[in-house]
């Protein structure tokens, strides 16, 4: 029996999973009937990886493709998941257990970008001279995430009559969402939308509205929006089952089985992601200095709106 193993990240707040496992059951019948469908979490949510795995193999399952449930290859989908499929291949050595890619650049995404902006008001049709998106992701030092995030920003600038599509980070990297909003000033943007660049709710998102109420204080002649994430998109549950045909067709674009990247940085694979970045960003003589405090994955994050 084959298995789709979908995998989530996983948020300190409930309703973030609890999406998560809907979108699942949203999605499994709109899949083949053969193939058995579980999902399972990164962290702080039950199950896990290794669990999900379990429960595949207690239902008969002798096929199992883990589909990562995010958005770009970085550190989880390059270390930690291929770990956890490591030890999965051990401890089961008759499983063959496939990894499928993660959702990445795909003509989806920006359909659903493009919806979440119209939701917001925005005229994808009209000029929009005045207008500043501002595209917010969580923000990682992998350096292929970041960069895919700046040629997604790029690509669905091509795609607007918009002033500018600038990027923004919650955490770990930069530019911070506060840099971002401050450049779409000096800009000259009348109009800014804060577009999260996020599949569903956490602690971020709730973050990100008291950013923008903050924003609106600061900036009150700009015209500031936050428009949502993903969430139950259709879309998305389409770009998930061309993942899922990738992988079960064995024509996965990205495979970190065999990614040397993996096998130098196995040594870190101890330092895994029971971690929310508290990050406070300081500016010493235009240096970035960061501070990180691990304890979970959803970013705490100073504001701070210095004009």
């Amino acid at each position: 029996m084959k298995a789709i193993l979908f995998v989530g990240h996983g948020s300190r707040l409930a309703a973030g999973n609890e999406e998560v496992t809907q979108f699942v059951e949203e999605l499994k019948p709109t899949l083949d009937k053969n193939l058995l469908v579980e999902s399972c979490f990164l962290e702080f949510a039950s199950p896990d990886i290794a669990q999900g795995i379990d429960h595949c193999v207690s239902k008969g399952a002798t096929e199992i493709h883990v589909v990562p449930i995010i958005l770009l290859q970085a550190g989880h989908s390059k270390i930690h998941i291929p770990a956890a499929i490591d030890a999965g291949k051990e401890k089961y050595p008759d499983v063959h257990i496939i990894y499928a890619r993660p959702l990445g650049v795909h003509e989806g995404i920006f359909e659903i970008l493009k919806e979440r902006l119209t939701e917001a008001g925005f005229q994808i049709e009209g000029k929009n001279d005045d207008t500043a998106i501002l595209l917010i992701g969580r923000g990682g030092s992998d350096i292929d995430a970041n960069s895919d995030f700046y040629k997604i920003s790029r690509m669905l600038w091509e795609q607007l009559n918009v002033l500018t599509v600038e990027c923004a980070f919650m955490g770990v990297t930069y530019p911070t969402v506060d840099e971002g909003m401050e450049r779409c000033v000096k800009l000259g943007a009348k109009k800014i939308i804060m577009l999260p660049y996020f599949l569903f709710t956490g602690i971020l998102m709730e973050r990100m509205k008291d950013m923008r109420e903050t924003y609106a204080v600061y900036y009150p002649e700009i015209d500031i929006i936050l428009a949502n994430y993903f969430g139950y998109h259709p879309t998305l549950k389409n770009v998930l089952k061309d993942r899922i045909t990738e992988s079960l067709q064995g024509e996965v674009k990205m495979n970190c089985d065999t990614c040397q990247y993996r096998l130098n940085a196995a040594q870190f694979v101890e330092h895994h992601h029971d971690h929310d970045h508290e990050h406070e960003h300081r500016h010493e003589h235009e240096h970035h200095d960061h501070d990180h405090h691990h304890t979970d994955h959803d970013h705490d994050h100073l504001v701070g709106v210095d004009k």
